[in-house]
């Protein structure tokens, strides 16, 4: 309960709390989110985040939007297009038209699929409670015939018989089966908070074992969601004229991205570095605008700067004067670490799958490099939590997400893992964080989970054993219940070393 209470408190963190207004009158009044009505009129700010799911009336931004949807790269937004509440406008005004409030938009529909999810979860039962649970009464049942028979049809005097009950008391260890799944847990918990991976519930250690589908998501978890130039199309034009306009344009521009390409342009110009003086304004939702001495006029931005739609999509276009001189495509980078923990998953009968709310293209290129087979992209968070159920249903799933729109989908899964920078509320929607970022530290968790199940095993069975073979010696009258109190306590001992050894057993 604790856990579903404080991911909703971070979901409804996320909205802001009051929108700016436009009235009537045209003056700007501040308003009370929950005041806002369908059908109002808002203006967004750059830097703001929008307070409400609505439609463009006027302005051009680019909206963050990865939150919610997954994309990679800020999206560009003008009259006409679709706004979720909560998403940040990085760039650019609005005014946007109310379709949406309160529990109806988009992150009110999350926040209502957490809670059901985490709701809808049902409790693993623990193998070994369940035996304990039979196994006292019958010992106690084994006490009692023990002496019944010892006494009626042995010829046994009733003070022997009763010594006999009170050894099958003494000698029999429900406590040995009680501590052989605790213990084990606590080092294997242990064990993995030195590998920075914290686990939420003993009882997640053991889910770790029986999961059988292995979900990532793409920006963030796979990749580090930060952009890299992949490929530039030159277009009739000298690729050293194309840098060293892309580089005058991207120097008077502070954004990351912009600082991201600014730096691969100093690397692919190298001692060729000449300056081109150039007169640079930003136009809002269209990109950088440069003109030269000489009257040309540059611009780099989205497919929006162009007259005509291009037949293939990329990031970013680069024209002169209105005729395209080159197109960009940004990649991000594959996280360290990641191929190597996708084919451990693979090696080992776990299938790997990738669900973003990215492009296709994106998607399809990350699956190629990682040797991920199945994967689906352009996900929405209703999207992705049905394609959990469907898995999970299947078999035992794990989702592995870092943002907003992956937190239903982690609540869903038979085992939510979320990154350690991830958002608030992905972490609190997950039973198993990464904290140092790192998907070796995936892998090392199902290492770990493997070996600890495998350690409650050998307990299970030590217990079992020696139950088996102790009982029946007191029984038949060959114990006394003093040398059965020791061997008792031997049992427990047995246990709770073979489980201390679980911090130096070797991983597989």
């Amino acid at each position: 309960m604790k856990q579903t209470t404080s991911a909703l408190t971070a979901l409804q963190e996320l909205v802001p709390a009051v929108g700016m207004k436009i009235m009537p009158s045209g003056a700007v009044v501040e308003v009370s989110t929950d005041e806002l009505k369908i059908g109002d009129i808002v203006q967004v700010n750059e830097g703001d985040s929008i307070p409400c799911d609505g439609e463009i009336v006027q302005g051009f931004g680019s909206v963050d939007e990865a939150m919610i949807t997954g994309e990679s790269l800020p999206v560009e937004k003008s009259s006409g297009s679709t706004t979720y509440g909560g998403t940040i406008l990085q760039e650019g005004n609005l005014q946007v038209k109310v379709t949406a409030v309160a529990e109806s938009t988009l992150l009110g529909k999350i926040i209502d699929l957490v809670e059901k999810a985490q709701n809808d979860k049902p409790p693993i039962q623990r193998l070994a409670d369940r035996i304990s649970a039979i196994f006292v009464p019958v010992v106690i049942s084994i006490a009692v015939l023990t002496f019944i028979v010892s006494w009626m049809f042995f010829d046994v005097s009733a003070t022997r018989a009763l010594m006999n009950s009170i050894a099958v008391l003494v000698i029999s260890c429900p406590c040995a089966m009680g501590l052989a799944t605790p213990t084990a847990v606590m080092v294997g918990v242990g064990r993995m908070a030195q590998q920075g991976i914290v686990v939420k519930g003993g009882q997640t250690v053991e889910v770790l074992k029986e999961i059988k589908n292995i979900v990532f998501d793409k920006t963030g978890t796979l990749t580090t969601g930060q952009f890299k130039i992949d490929n530039i199309n030159y277009f009739d034009s000298d690729s050293d004229e194309v840098h060293r306009i892309i580089s005058a344009l991207e120097s008077k521009s502070s954004h990351p991205l912009a600082i991201s390409l600014l730096s691969e342009m100093k690397l692919r110009m190298g001692e060729r570095q000449s300056v081109l003086e150039l007169e640079v304004t930003e136009k809002k939702g269209l990109g950088i605008v440069g003109k030269s001495q000489d009257g040309k006029e540059y611009q780099l931005g989205s497919k929006r700067i162009l007259a005509q739609a291009p037949d293939t999509n990329h990031d970013l276009y680069l024209t002169e004067n209105g005729h395209l001189m080159a197109t960009i495509d940004l990649k991000d980078d594959i996280k360290k670490g990641a191929k190597e923990t996708i084919e451990y998953f693979q090696e080992n009968g776990i299938e790997v799958i990738m669900l973003s709310g990215d492009r296709q293209e994106k998607v399809e290129k990350v699956a190629a490099e990682l040797g991920i087979k199945t994967f689906y992209a352009e996900q929405l968070p209703e999207e992705k939590l049905r394609k959990i159920s469907e898995l999970s249903a299947q078999a035992p799933t794990a989702m592995v997400g870092d943002g907003v729109n992956d937190a239903p989908a982690l609540a869903k899964a038979t085992l939510g893992i979320s990154m350690g920078q991830a958002s608030a509320v992905a972490i609190e929607s997950a039973q198993v964080i990464l904290l140092n970022d790192n998907l070796v530290s995936l892998k090392k968790a199902f290492q770990i989970g493997k070996v600890t199940v495998k350690t409650i095993w050998e307990n299970l069975f030590w217990a079992f054993s020696y139950n088996i073979v102790a009982i029946p010696i007191a029984a038949l009258g060959f114990l006394n219940p003093m040398w059965g109190a020791m061997f008792m306590a031997f049992s427990d001992v047995v246990v709770i070393g073979n489980s201390i050894r679980l911090k130096r057993r070797k991983l597989n």
